[in-house]
């Protein structure tokens, strides 16, 4: 049997895993890294493998409760609940207290989005115009905001702060926009029946939320039978998750001011009590009742995102890569890239978000109906807007509800991935020129 390590050997091997976790671009070099491997195995002596793999018929329940689909649509209808399920939550908190909580705040992300998905959709239509393909143009409206993020966080203080919180803001909107899409223009024939459960689930969910109740199982008890509904009615599964966070608790239990008295009182009873020998009775009910009183200075929404943040950055994301990155990359690559739907996509998200962006944030400023992020200049919004372009997951997603047809699928999937790619490139070498700014100073021009 193996020595055990110590606890110093232990720390010096994991303290590189430590480093690489603690960068903001972490996840979406993981996301990069599983989307390589799956395009390398679907093109290499393997891909019989890669293809049979998703395939896999998975079953769950029995009787009248059985649900049997295969593993792909286990990704992209069960784990991608859960993405847009925290996708929910930070557009819940966004429009709370966020960027998003007042019109002013509001205007600019607001604007930048709604001309970065209109832009794109309206280059994809005009190349599809008359063609059954034409069902794509939701495609290239996303902005995939882990891997924008994560090239912004490469370039470090080369770009404002507020310039980060102008893209997170505005991919957030991309992203409800998106929902919408997906909600309103990719649905299944309905179902009315599940329908009409999932509303009743949905109302209870609001009931629950009304009454106070904070304890996570509830939530996720009342989420699950929502999204089997919501995946029986023919509007897509992952709906349930947005639904479900629009449902989770944003407020405390307890006040600041009063959890700040509490938790003095609490360690000043647990210094009293020191005997040195081990907390006694009366120190841990002092333990007890501040990590209670911990747990009611959160709220619930703030929890569940912080939880589950990690999970979904480093699971559930490359997972729905691995399964949906895995193109079939034709001999005749040059020709491919001509094909009316890979084309689309490529112009809609490289052109289309750069141009849509820009001069809906232009058009904005000029008018005096909102102001550009503090610190950041034309050249910045401009990168930004060209990062605008990097679509993958959602683009992905969207292209999977759209084309069900192999080849047109893969047309999308090729135009995604050349677009996010082109895209982050050049919005990198925009933004990389910006001299560094110092904390605290100002922005050298």
């Amino acid at each position: 049997m193996p020595a055990r390590l110590r606890p110093r050997q232990a720390s010096l091997l994991l303290r590189p895993f430590h480093a690489f976790f603690a960068l903001e671009a972490a996840g979406g070099i993981v996301l990069l890294a599983c989307a390589a491997v799956a395009m390398v195995w679907a093109n290499g002596p393997a891909a019989d493998t890669y293809f049979a793999l998703w395939r896999t018929p998975i079953t769950v329940g029995g009787g009248p409760l059985v649900l049997s689909k295969p593993l792909l649509l286990w990704v992209n209808d069960g784990l991608m609940a859960v993405f847009f399920f925290v996708v929910g939550l930070e557009i819940k908190r966004e429009l709370l207290t966020g960027e998003l909580s007042s019109p002013r705040k509001a205007a600019l992300p607001m604007i930048a989005a709604v001309g970065g998905m209109a832009a794109p959709a309206v280059i994809y239509a005009a190349l599809n115009l008359g063609q059954p393909t034409l069902r794509g143009w939701g495609v290239p409206m996303a902005t995939d905001i882990a891997f924008a993020l994560g090239v912004l966080a490469l370039l470090g203080r080369r770009v404002p702060v507020a310039l980060r919180i102008f893209l997170a803001a505005f991919a957030i909107v991309d992203d409800l926009g998106a929902v919408v899409v997906i909600a309103l223009f990719y649905a299944a024939e309905l179902s009315w029946a599940s329908l009409g459960i999932a509303a009743l689930v949905l109302a209870a969910l609001v009931l629950v939320n009304r009454a106070g109740v904070h304890h996570a199982a509830v939530y996720g008890l009342l989420g699950l039978v929502l999204w089997v509904a919501v995946l029986k009615s023919g509007v897509h599964a992952t709906i349930a998750g947005v639904l479900l966070a629009m449902t989770i608790p944003a407020r405390r239990r307890i006040a600041p001011e009063a959890f700040l008295a509490r938790g003095r009182e609490l360690l000043d009873a647990f210094a009293k009590d020191s005997s040195g020998s081990g907390p006694t009775e009366d120190q841990r009910d002092a333990a007890y009742s501040l990590e209670v009183a911990c747990r009611q200075i959160e709220a619930p929404l703030t929890r569940m995102e912080h939880a589950l943040h990690p999970w979904v950055a480093y699971a559930v994301m490359p997972v729905f890569a691995l399964a949906n990155a895995g193109v079939v990359v034709p001999a005749a690559f040059a020709a491919a890239l001509g094909d009316r739907v890979t084309l689309g996509v490529i112009l809609g998200l490289v052109l289309g978000k750069q141009a849509g962006v820009t001069l809906s944030c232009w058009l904005a400023v000029r008018l005096g109906a909102a102001a550009l992020p503090t610190g950041a200049t034309w050249r910045q919004l401009y990168g930004v807007a060209a990062l605008g372009g990097i679509g993958f997951t959602m683009s992905l997603f969207v292209a999977g509800l759209a084309f069900p047809e192999p080849a047109a699928l893969d047309a999308a999937k090729l135009g995604v991935l050349a677009a996010s790619l082109i895209s982050g490139v050049y919005g990198f070498a925009v933004l990389a020129p910006g001299e560094r700014i110092e904390r605290g100073g100002a922005e050298r021009e």
